[in-house]
């Protein structure tokens, strides 16, 4: 009898640890979106995703001569499902070119990734706003950003979304963004 409970026992405790695996593999936190976090490096990448599909799309780097050196884009790494083919996030480093580089940001472009408030990339700005402080707005040409000091995130929705005229310097302010207004991006910075 004792064996049989040692043995559900663990059972038991298998399942548990298996579910929360899973459930932090899509947890967006402060520092940590699902697998990866701020103290991963670029390297660590491939392992982190080995069950999905990683595409890596490099920078060309530092081109030119010295006085007019310039940088092209950012290093890219595209982590897709192997089960829909879906893109699920974009993994931005510090630093480019470097294998030993931490993580800058991560771009969350799917659904699937919740906060522990079930805040994702659909939803809208009623839910952002009742279950987050958003600590500042800043407007650009085509967009509003609005950061969220508790992820260190930042999500961004166009202006066209939110009713305003792209193109225009007029600045956005919370009060006038639609309660169903949707997320364009959604980044979590790390420290």
């Amino acid at each position: 009898m004792k064996k049989i409970i040692n043995k559900l026992s663990y059972i038991f405790l298998i399942l548990i640890l298996t579910q929360c695996t899973k459930e932090n593999r899509f947890l967006i936190e402060r520092n940590s979106v699902g697998n990866v976090n701020n103290t991963h490096k670029v390297s660590d990448l491939k392992e982190l995703f080995s069950s999905d599909s990683l595409v890596v799309r490099l920078s060309e780097g530092d081109l030119g001569d010295e006085d007019s050196k310039y940088l092209q884009d950012d290093d890219k790494y595209l982590v897709y499902s192997k089960g829909d083919g879906k893109l699920l996030l974009t993994i931005v480093p510090k630093v480019q070119l470097d294998s030993s580089s931490l993580i800058k940001y991560v771009e969350v472009n799917n659904s699937v990734f919740n906060t522990e408030k079930k805040l994702n990339l659909n939803s809208p700005f009623k839910e952002i706003n009742n279950k987050y402080t958003i600590g500042k707005v800043e407007t650009s040409l085509f967009s509003a950003t609005l950061y969220i000091d508790e992820l260190n995130a930042t999500i961004a929705m166009r202006k066209k979304d939110i009713g305003v005229s792209e193109f225009s310097t007029e600045l956005v302010k919370l009060d006038q963004i639609p309660d169903m207004a949707k997320m364009n991006h959604f980044t979590v910075w790390f420290d």
